[in-house]
């Protein structure tokens, strides 16, 4: 294997390693904000979340620095076409999930899944700031991590965007009680399939991050709304 492979493996790996240990940045938040852990509310439990997730953000583009400026280059000459691609992929995705989600409704007793009702807890806590978080940070990062970061791993067009959307799906759903709550990986992972095809094909990030966070805003302004 050549070395240029290899670091480019290791630089998929330490991404991944940053998105797992980036809960730990909550210890640095709780003592920054000096918060009373005996008395965790839903407000302090979304400012912690956006502090990590921030941070994880920060060291994500000092790792991938020059490729984003690289990327950002290459946007700006495309854009239009890029943002076509984005947007078809995405509004495919939408369909799946759409889809998957009404199937799951209707063949289980679940109406969402846990990792929803929990985003749903935060923006009736901290609307606006589950809107920076869930509408900003949390596409930056996820896109770097599991489009960018896989991209790393696996260069198979199929197998990375399968293996992109597969990973996306699990992260949200594990850690559930419910093994039936294991379904949504089919919405969640379809909407992050579609997301590596966005990336795979227009070969910058920035599509991609663009419609995740037109699409997660838009979820959570209608959730403020409903308020």
């Amino acid at each position: 294997m050549k070395k240029e492979r290899i670091l480019e493996i290791c630089k998929g790996l330490i991404t991944f390693l940053l998105f797992y240990f980036s809960s730990y940045f909550s210890v640095i938040a709780i003592a920054i904000f000096n918060i009373d852990v005996n008395n965790y509310t839903a407000g302090d439990l979304a400012i912690v979340n956006t502090f990590s997730d921030l941070l994880l953000v920060i060291l994500l583009i000092i790792l991938y620095f020059k490729e984003l400026k690289s990327e950002f280059k290459s946007f700006k000459k495309n854009w239009k076409l890029n943002m076509d691609t984005a947007f078809k992929y995405w509004f495919i995705g939408l369909m799946i999930m759409c889809v998957s989600n009404i199937t799951i409704s209707f063949i289980t007793n679940l109406n969402t899944s846990s990792n929803e009702q929990a985003v749903q807890g935060l923006v009736s806590a901290t609307p606006y700031l589950m809107l920076f978080t869930a509408g900003i940070l949390a596409p930056i990062a996820e896109e770097l991590t599991f489009r960018k970061g896989v991209s790393k791993i696996f260069k198979n067009k199929w197998v990375y965007a399968t293996a992109s959307g597969l990973i996306f799906g699990l992260l949200h759903v594990i850690g559930s009680g419910n093994i039936v709550e294991y379904l949504y990986v089919i919405p969640y992972g379809s909407l992050g399939f579609f997301f590596a095809l966005t990336y795979y094909e227009t070969k910058s990030i920035y599509p991609s991050i663009i419609m995740h966070a037109i699409h997660n805003s838009a979820l959570i302004l209608l959730s403020i709304f409903a308020l």
